[in-house]
C-alpha cells in the first residue's frame, strides 16, 4: 500500500516480529477485492484506491509464520487513504520510502513484494 510516495509496513506477532504488509484471509463467498478492502480496514483502518494485482506467492510451512501453514499470498498494490489506526494485531507500523523499507527486518514474502514494487511493476 502506498501513500504520498511511501509504503506501509507493519510488524505483527504472527510473523514472529518481522515486518510485512497488512492482510488476511478470504471469507467463503467473498471476492478477492472485497477481502482485501475488508482486511485493510480491519487491520489499519484505511480505504483503498487504484488497486492493482502484483503477484502470487506460495508460503509452504514458512518458519517465519507463527504456525505451520500452507498459504497462497495474493499480493496487490494500492493507494491508501485515511489515517492509520491499527488493530490489536499490529505491534508497530510505519510509512517508509520504498528503498528504506528494504532495510527493515522484513519477512521474505514482503521483501519479494517490495522488490517488485521498486521494479515498477
Amino acid at each position: 500500500m502506498e501513500k504520498e510516495g511511501r509504503v506501509l509496513l507493519v510488524r505483527t506477532a504472527k510473523w514472529r516480529g518481522l515486518w510485512g504488509v497488512p492482510g488476511g484471509k478470504v471469507s467463503y463467498g467473498e471476492s478477492l477485492e472485497a477481502a482485501l478492502r475488508r482486511e485493510i480496514r480491519e487491520e489499519v483502518n484505511l480505504e483503498l484506491r487504484e488497486i492493482r494485482f502484483a503477484l502470487v506467492q506460495e508460503a509452504l510451512f514458512s518458519p517465519e509464520f507463527h504456525k505451520p501453514s500452507h498459504m497462497l499470498l495474493l499480493n496487490y498494490f494500492a493507494r491508501g487513504e485515511g489515517e492509520v489506526r491499527p488493530n490489536h494485531e499490529i505491534l508497530e507500523w510505519a510509512w517508509v520510502e520504498p528503498e528504506a523499507g528494504l532495510g527493515y527486518p522484513l519477512n521474505s514474502f514482503t521483501r519479494v513484494l517490495l522488490a517488485r514494487y521498486l521494479e515498477g511493476a
